[in-house]
């Protein structure tokens, strides 16, 4: 039995505006047509489905009861149709990417939670690690695009960076360090200190370590290595250790116990953006979501 599901849905209009005539004029079809395919419908079930009504006919028993399945049909053309026009907004989908943790505590939190009460239907994956895990997931497909340093793109072919912000390097330590009284930071000074680094293979422990053996510093003292931000940020506040962190990024973390030396590097240059894959195809939720992002940033003075 080959039925036609749009002949249902012309059925359950026929029911809902009690006429031929009123449901072709909602349909946009001349009443001989609606006829037609009413007549073809219940030549394909074998059976009738109206009966007179002096001059009228109306769905009988069987024609209502295939009418709300016509209703049903109805209504999920009307949310397939609902859900492709807010895909192609971008207002519904899916969004995948992934950041560090400090980045994504620093500018992703409120910047998603004002995207999601524009965009409450869609679903959000946002995975945290190091740049070198991130990396790992865009290439198997797990995300989409990530939060990172430059860097990153400038030593991979495939990929393509657009810039968010400018997260310089520098040189942190506890308020209240003897260093802290120094017009400038030699780099003797640093030589003579206890360091907490970051994990072998970090393009942050990688920058620190360039920028030493240029200011003519092989060595440094090294006490604690981490892959933990918010320890490290916990065990500067309270210790003598200095280390090195992205200046925009840990901002908000300074308060009163936290401060940056005065010591500089060309190594410690860090823009921080968008990366994605060359053969990407653009989403409209990506696009949006970038857009609150960068409004966040401008807005906080980041």
């Amino acid at each position: 039995m080959n039925i036609d599901p749009k002949h249902l849905a012309q059925l359950s209009i026929i029911l809902e505006t009690g006429s031929f005539q009123n449901a072709a004029s909602r349909l946009n079809l001349t009443q001989p047509a609606l006829s037609r395919n009413m007549r073809t419908l219940e030549s394909r079930l074998g059976a009738v489905l109206f009966q007179r009504d002096g001059r009228r006919s109306v769905p009988n028993a069987l024609g209502r009861r295939l009418a709300r399945t016509g209703l049903t049909i109805r209504m999920a053309e009307e949310q397939a149709s609902n859900i492709a026009m807010q895909s192609s907004l971008g207002t519904i989908g899916e969004l995948r990417f992934g950041a560090p943790p400090i980045v994504a505590g620093r500018f992703i939190s409120e910047s998603l939670s004002a995207f999601i009460k524009l965009n409450p239907n869609c679903s959000v994956v946002l995975r945290t690690g190091l740049v070198s895990e991130l990396r790992a997931m865009l290439d198997r497909g797990q995300i989409d695009f990530m939060l990172g340093p430059q860097r990153v793109v400038d030593l991979e072919e495939g990929l393509e960076f657009n810039h968010l912000i400018d997260d310089r390097v520098g040189i942190l330590c506890r308020n209240g360090h003897p260093l802290t009284s120094q017009k400038q930071v030699l780099p003797e000074d640093l030589k003579a200190q206890s360091w907490l680094l970051h994990s072998k293979g970090s393009l942050l422990r990688q920058q620190t370590e360039a920028a030493m053996v240029a200011a003519k510093i092989a060595t440094v003292q090294t006490t604690i290595e981490t892959d933990s931000i918010r320890s490290a940020l916990e065990i500067i506040a309270n210790t003598d250790l200095i280390t090195s962190m992205p200046r925009a990024t840990t901002r908000p973390y300074l308060e009163n116990n936290l401060v940056f030396l005065n010591f500089d590097s060309p190594h410690f240059q860090r823009p921080l953006g968008v990366i994605r894959r060359l053969d990407a195809s653009d989403s409209p939720l990506e696009i949006q979501f970038l857009k609150v992002l960068s409004s966040y940033i401008e807005k906080n003075s980041i």
